[in-house]
């Protein structure tokens, strides 16, 4: 089966990158050469994806000029005969169609993708979120497999999931498997949003990958606000499972990493990862870093 639609959520405000975020959307800070979020359009692309909506909100103009056709630019590299250049920032060759509507208020996940359904329509759809990158340069089939289980096991919701770092479930939403199933596509009957470790019914964390059916627009309109005044798309997703519907999880590869651009830490070392195995610049920067490591060590 392919899923030909997709919601992209950038509506958030990105505060936990300021003062990068202040006039810029978080999802268009690079990441090597590219932006976080056309890293993610390519990979949905390559997987089948067609159309596209991105959720955007105020100050994320930026998103679609930059999936634009800017006349100027490309007269201007045309002329300078900078056709690699041209390449890079040419968008057409990807064939999707791209679509863009506001979030208003800032209400949650649940609500970003509430604003989608009217593009969904009947149909299944996608969503993956605008900030997190899978793969090394965005080289995974994971939508593609979540794809095959959500028609093969007649689904409501697929989930893409990876493995945390015990410590770390407080940071995430986490999924509970059917009991003793531990295989890579398994049902999942609950979900915790950020659970202390203690507290944590697995390991096994949502990786900013869904497809759902269209009931779940349903499922969110029951969802109440949670103490922020956000609806989490968790608990929509857990009405799911209450119902007795079949709620899905297909686990990343270790070729998947998922690359979280939602702190600093995470961003620097995405960044660096991602530049170092530039088929052009990896090597030289390889180099620069080992000179400045060496030299810090020194000091030390």
């Amino acid at each position: 089966m392919v899923i030909k639609s997709a919601l992209i959520p950038v509506a958030g405000h990105g505060t936990r990158l300021l003062p990068a975020t202040k006039s810029q959307p978080k999802e268009m800070l690079p990441v090597a050469r590219k932006p976080i979020v056309q890293y993610v359009v390519e990979e949905l692309v390559s997987n089948g994806i067609q159309q596209i909506l991105f959720i955007t909100g105020r100050s994320k103009a930026s998103i679609e000029n930059h999936f634009d056709h800017d006349p100027d630019l490309f007269r201007t590299l045309t002329e300078a005969n900078k056709l690699d250049l041209l390449k890079e920032v040419d968008f057409e060759p990807l064939k999707a169609n791209f679509f863009y509507t506001r979030q208003r208020l800032q209400k949650g996940l649940g609500d970003a993708v509430l604003c989608g359904e009217n593009f969904a329509g009947e149909d299944p759809f996608l969503v993956a979120l605008g900030d997190s990158i899978l793969g090394l340069h965005a080289v995974s089939r994971a939508v593609s497999r979540m794809a095959d289980v959500f028609d093969s096991k007649r689904a409501s919701c697929v989930i893409a999931v990876e493995e945390v770092p015990p410590e770390e479930t407080r940071h995430y939403g986490i999924v509970q498997p059917e009991e003793g199933d531990g295989a890579d596509v398994f049902r999942i009957v609950n979900l915790v949003e950020k659970p202390a470790p203690q507290s944590a019914p697995s390991n096994l964390a949502i990786a900013g990958r869904y497809i759902f059916s269209p009931v779940i627009f349903d499922m969110i309109r029951r969802v109440k606000p949670d103490q922020r005044g956000e609806i989490q798309l968790t608990n929509a997703i857990q009405f799911m499972c209450e119902e007795g519907r079949r709620v899905m999880a297909v686990k990343l590869s270790p070729e998947e990493k998922r690359y979280d651009i939602g702190n600093f830490p995470s961003y620097f070392e995405s960044f660096v990862e991602f530049a170092l195995a530039d088929p052009v610049y990896g090597a030289e920067l390889r180099r620069a870093l080992e000179r400045l490591l060496a030299k810090s060590a020194a000091l030390v």
